[in-house]
């Protein structure tokens, strides 16, 4: 079939079951490169194309975002019927960007079907159920949207998938990633967030290969329900680490491998196309999956402590339902008077002992890596006398005020101070001679 196109002419036609419009860009070896009204290119053979035509170069208008879209609302399927299936709910973030020509920004305005054309190996390798939650940057994520992508979660595995991807952005995907962790109680299939650091329509983007990879996780991990994060392992495209969703986070502001497991070890490696198991199997919940959302109204927040901090900062706070201080090193917080100097210190020890007498507060320690030991020193005595949480605990403070956030939309305040401390869903790694220090 030829076709009687040449660069800068406006063409419609349908491809792959849907209906696009863009721009011939250029021809070369028998293929054409269409740049598509979404702003993305793709390289297509006339056999692709069918009923192609010549338009008049007015695009339509661009769509809004779709929400609140149930699964069965906003459904697309791809690949063979005899093949596993696998539920990939969009949320937006840099893995569903592109480039807005007009500001030079990155905005994230891909669709869920222009990102499985994108990565057309998905299709063999499951039968593959594309759902738009939101089309959102990350940064934007409240509470309420966590409750939406769990409810998503739910309904595709009511459908029998083998597991379900969750696009998502980087910046708080790990937030994310413990958030469901929490709320998808007696999960039964992987849950895997997928992001990228480039955007989709760059060369090198990694959501692409980050998505092939979680893929090939989910097919591999039968027995390891759970949520993961899966992201590049190395700032090539041989590596991937697959991360227990509690303990993923975010390191690096730009690299591809920016996601590094934090006080336990990667769950699994995907390199060469083969998935290799560091963890242990789970045994599948016996139960049916729950979901237990979050409040939109709880209003939690974080403290990081640092040198010169003034008691009157901690007021702030008093209206709050729950608090997670940032500590330094084993969980100290500069409450001794060593001199005329430190006349404020006494001061912040009293604000912090009237805040965790009001409300469930939290020690957490801003080395990300190691655990909380108030045992040690006498001032973390004092700090354990004023009844906050967190002694012994490993958590990042981003997954404790996830936590903390979590169990105050479920239960009572003296449940929320028992449960703290307590193993509910893997989020506390056990003790070891290293404290859980993962190295490079």
């Amino acid at each position: 079939m030829k076709l009687s196109f040449k660069p800068g002419d406006h063409v419609s036609f349908s491809y792959k079951g849907n209906e696009v419009e863009g721009t011939i860009l250029n021809e070369e070896h028998g293929r054409l490169v269409v740049k598509l009204s979404s702003g993305y290119n793709i390289s297509v053979t006339p056999a692709d194309l069918k009923d192609a035509k010549k338009t008049d170069g007015k695009e339509k208008a661009a769509k809004k975002p779709v929400t609140n879209i149930s699964v069965d609302e906003r459904e697309e399927k791809h690949g063979r019927s005899d093949l596993p299936k696998i539920a990939i709910l969009h949320t937006g973030g840099t893995i569903a960007s592109r480039v807005d020509y007009e500001t030079g920004a990155v905005v994230a305005k891909f669709t869920a079907e222009e990102i499985l054309a994108l990565v057309p190996e998905l299709e063999e390798l499951a039968r593959v159920s594309s759902v738009l939650v939101r089309n959102m940057q990350s940064d934007d994520m409240r509470f309420a949207h966590w409750n939406l992508i769990a409810e998503a979660v739910a309904k595709a595995v009511e459908k029998g998938v083998a597991g379900v991807i969750v696009t998502h952005g980087t910046d708080t995907l790990h937030y994310t990633a413990a958030a469901l962790g929490f709320m998808l109680e007696n999960l039964p299939v992987p849950v895997v967030l997928v992001g990228s650091q480039r955007s989709s329509d760059r060369g090198s983007s990694d959501g692409p290969s980050n998505l092939v990879a979680a893929t090939r996780f989910i097919l591999a991990a039968k027995e390891r329900p759970g949520v993961y994060t899966c992201l590049h392992g190395s700032m090539s495209d041989d590596a991937f680490f697959v991360i227990d969703g509690f303990h993923s986070r975010k390191l690096h502001s730009t690299r591809r491998d920016a996601f590094r497991p934090v006080n336990a070890a990667a769950t699994a490696t995907v390199k060469n196309n083969a998935v290799v198991f560091h963890a242990k199997p789970k045994l599948a919940p016996s139960k049916k999956l729950v979901v237990k959302p979050f409040k939109s109204d709880v209003n939690v927040s974080m403290v990081f402590f640092h040198p010169n901090f003034f008691a009157k900062d901690l007021e702030h706070f008093t209206e709050h339902d729950g608090l997670v201080i940032m500590a330094t090193g084993l969980g100290h917080l500069p409450i001794t008077r060593v001199d005329d100097e430190c006349d404020e210190h006494p001061k912040i020890l009293a604000a912090v002992e009237k805040l965790a007498k009001k409300m469930p507060v939290a020690i957490t320690t801003q080395t990300i890596y190691g655990r909380v030991n108030l045992d040690v020193y006498s001032p973390g005595r004092a700090l354990q006398a004023t009844g906050v949480l967190g002694q012994g605990l490993d958590m990042m403070p981003e997954t404790a005020f996830v936590k903390l956030a979590w169990l105050l939309s479920n239960y009572d305040e003296k449940q929320v101070r028992e449960l703290y401390g307590r193993n509910l869903r893997g989020e506390l790694s056990e003790r070891s001679e290293e404290d859980g220090f993962v190295p490079e």
